[in-house]
């Protein structure tokens, strides 16, 4: 029988990378589901691309909001592509820090608020089109609305 080794193994990916990895999953899937999403759909996201969906707030959207905050994203997917050629520049910024021997924490932080900023970048942009919809509602509308988003709130508590 063997000797049970005394050293505990130690992870081989620094967090950096997992955090750099997550947000490349996140941000390339933003991409895609932006351009292509927009024309899929299925159960309460019907319309709304995948990765922009407004959690309870989608839920609480009727088709007719679903269209016009639609119609708002597609018109604006020459900033998401502007944004996708950014974010790889961003990338390879991450890359080359990983990389650099010796390494450099400060390049590495710097290419991580890049990307972070990106990312709070389309946060925005999805605040901003849920927002813009919500003004442009009738107060019947913003009622029904405020109606769904309370049973959406209640049914995911039970849950």
């Amino acid at each position: 029988m063997s000797e049970p080794n005394s050293t505990s193994p130690v992870s081989a990916t620094p967090r950096g990378v997992k955090i750099a990895l997550a947000l490349s999953v996140a941000l390339n899937l933003g991409v895609a589901g932006l351009a292509v999403g927009a024309w899929l759909g299925d159960g309460p996201h019907r319309g709304m691309p995948r990765d922009m969906s407004f959690g309870p707030f989608s839920e609480a959207l009727d088709d007719d909001d679903r269209k016009a905050i639609r119609k708002a994203l597609l018109s604006r997917l020459g900033e998401f592509r502007e944004q996708r050629d950014a974010a790889r520049a961003e990338f390879e910024a991450l890359l080359v820090a990983l990389r650099a021997d010796p390494f450099d924490a400060g390049a590495l932080k710097t290419a991580l608020a890049a990307l972070e900023a990106r990312n709070a970048e389309r946060l925005e942009l999805g605040r901003s089109l849920i927002e813009t919809r919500l003004i442009e509602m009738t107060p019947q509308e913003r009622a029904a609305f405020a109606d769904r988003l309370e049973k959406g709130l209640k049914h995911r508590d039970k849950g």
